[in-house]
């Protein structure tokens, strides 16, 4: 478990036009990125247009459940009475299809774990009630890929 906000506090929107596909995605226990009908790119985060072609005609297509940290952070100094410190924000890359460019996603991880650029995680889904579900990461099994 996570511990991201308890389940409290902080909320996304999860109706807005943009979102409302990942966090129905997420509800289901799948990760998905936007995709561009029309070119194929795909983005994160989700956009009201293609950033590639300029297209409006997006949709989501479902991505790995696995990722490699890019990069974090720790949190020490406590902006938000929900998110107890020490915290650490990571970016995670995901590669959509093998050979395209990966997305990344941000994620929560409690405390300071040990974390090196390529470190295995995985998603898991939050809930955090009220038909609200996150998509986050934890610390996979396998050691990171030299770097």
């Amino acid at each position: 478990m996570s511990g991201l906000g308890g389940g409290i506090g902080l909320r996304p929107i999860t109706d807005d036009p943009d979102t409302s596909g990942f966090f129905a995605a997420a509800r289901e226990r799948r990760l998905v990125v936007q995709t561009c009908r029309a070119c194929a790119h795909q983005q994160q985060p989700p956009r009201p247009r293609c950033r590639s072609c300029r297209g409006d005609d997006l949709g989501w297509e479902e991505v790995p459940g696995e990722g490699r940290v890019h990069t974090w952070t720790v949190v020490e100094h406590q902006i938000n009475p929900h998110f107890p410190v020490p915290y650490t924000s990571v970016l995670v890359d995901v590669e959509p299809r093998p050979g395209d460019p990966t997305v990344r996603f941000l994620g929560h991880l409690p405390g300071r774990p040990h974390l090196l650029v390529g470190t295995p995680v995985t998603v898991e889904f939050i809930d955090l009630g009220g038909d609200v579900v996150l998509p986050n990461w934890a610390i996979g099994e396998s050691e990171p890929s030299a770097t």
